[in-house]
């Protein structure tokens, strides 16, 4: 059976590669070649063009691609009140090449909220579409996660309860703006939770100070305040990944270790799945899910351009199934296809030939 809301059968994580033409522009205007007025126009027209393919394969859920931004996660929580990104020193790195050290740190009281200038990236997708416009933003964890108490001077928060509390507190004014905008199909892209599957990286957690046990409730607690009172037709997703940049990765790990706090400790609606490895371990958590939440199987990978059999990708879906409810199953990659304007290591014609056979294979198996 189809879905007329989302997640959808056929559904997508939301970045997508850049342009050539878009990828040129963001580099003159790093060099102050054109202004931030020429870059927009150029980014306009490139999201039109992405938001007419995106509808001509049959997708229902329609992103701007994250073409304003350089990363998925550091051009959100930098806007945010009591926030700076800056460069300096990546303490948890990929298995490969790393992006440029941009990092994050508290300059002040969290809670404030100024007009976040998404919600206009937000308003420029639904203008320019009739399906769905769907909204993909960091999950709260990302400005604490990666460096601890490192990023929180104890000068502004000496207990750390206040800083999370101020932190669900901002993110909830952040939410309420999008919603207030018409956004309602909003997705929280949370690699956190599968980061802390991972021992190595929980050992540099315990390393520095805080608990891997305790952490996912934190983070539950947080995610929670922040999509407190939305509207009651607004749908809130979650992204789990064990990283991408330039097709590589940071975590290894199955979600055993934080599947009852996942499922069912935070009040989202669907979870976007990393499950295009053996890395992401096996279907055996899903046991968890409860009836009304949607897993949106990311059995497609944005790595490579290999594109995968519809055969093997109905196979997996049935494997899945014998541990949730098929009709609370749904299928997407697992991951977007540019966390980074740098991109993914394929193609755009195979990024278009993944998605094409994400439709495809739904179809056949939803109707």
């Amino acid at each position: 059976m189809q879905r007329t809301k989302p997640p959808f059968r056929a559904d997508h994580v939301g970045s997508l590669l850049r342009p050539a033409e878009l990828k040129a522009a963001r580099e003159k205007h790093e060099r102050g070649e054109i202004t931030p007025d020429g870059l927009r126009v150029i980014e306009d027209r490139a999201i039109e063009d992405v938001i007419r393919k995106q509808e001509s394969i049959g997708l229902k859920s329609i992103t701007d691609g994250e073409f304003r931004r350089a990363f998925w996660n550091y051009d959100f929580l930098g806007k945010l009140d009591g926030v700076e990104a800056y460069l300096g020193e990546r303490k948890i790195k990929f298995q490969g090449v790393n992006p440029k050290p941009m990092m994050l740190r508290v300059t002040g009281k969290l809670g404030a909220y100024t007009p976040h200038p998404m919600v206009e990236h937000f308003r420029f997708v639904a203008e320019k579409t009739k399906e769905p416009a769907k909204m993909t933003i960091p999950s709260p964890s990302s400005l604490h996660f990666r460096y601890g108490r490192d990023a929180v001077p104890e000068a502004i928060y000496p207990n750390m309860d206040d800083f999370y509390r101020d932190l669900g507190e901002s993110y909830n004014k952040a939410v309420h703006a999008f919603a207030d905008a018409g956004c309602r199909y909003l997705q929280l892209d949370e690699v956190n939770f599968t980061y802390l599957c991972d021992p190595a990286l929980r050992q540099q957690v315990t390393a520095r100070g805080d608990d891997p046990e305790k952490l996912p409730m934190i983070y539950a607690d947080m995610l929670n305040a922040s999509i407190a009172g939305i509207p009651d037709d607004m749908t809130i997703t979650m992204h789990l990944c064990r990283g991408n940049f330039r097709s590589t990765f940071v975590a290894s790990g199955g979600y055993e270790p934080v599947a009852e706090v996942l499922f069912n400790s935070i009040n989202v609606h669907g979870y976007f799945m990393e499950y295009d490895s053996d890395r992401a371990g096996g279907f055996e958590p899903l046991r968890f899910v409860p009836k009304g939440k949607t897993v949106v199987l990311g059995l497609v990978t944005s790595k490579t351009g290999t594109l995968e059999s519809r055969d093997e990708l109905m196979r997996r879906i049935d494997e899945a199934a014998k541990f949730i409810d098929i009709n609370q199953l749904a299928l997407s990659p697992q991951c977007g296809f540019a966390s980074t304007e740098e991109g993914n290591v394929l193609t755009e014609d195979e990024q278009w030939a993944k998605l094409a056979r994400v439709v495809e294979v739904a179809d056949e198996v939803w109707g």
